[in-house]
């Protein structure tokens, strides 16, 4: 994506819908909230060391940007079934 804003300001976008999906589950309560919130933290961690490994790897902050919406897209499509 030629304008780095852009991206940045559509992950926003993006992942506000995926903490909408998350919220909804959580309040559900049960078996499903706690293995999400699990995996959520789970996910964040993974997610932080990756975009680490690719700064220290000489990667631009739009790779990492572009990264993170992949992940957040999947996430949208696993809550959205």
């Amino acid at each position: 994506m030629p304008n780095p804003f852009c991206a940045a300001f559509l992950l926003a976008v993006e992942a506000q819908r995926v903490i909408e999906l998350r919220l909804v589950r959580i309040a559900w309560g049960g078996a499903e909230a706690q293995a999400e919130m699990v995996s959520m933290v789970g996910e964040k961690i993974v997610a932080a060391m990756e975009a680490a490994n690719t700064l220290l790897a000489g990667g631009t902050h739009c790779q990492v940007v572009a990264r993170y919406r992949e992940l957040v897209a999947a996430n949208a499509r696993r809550l959205s079934a």
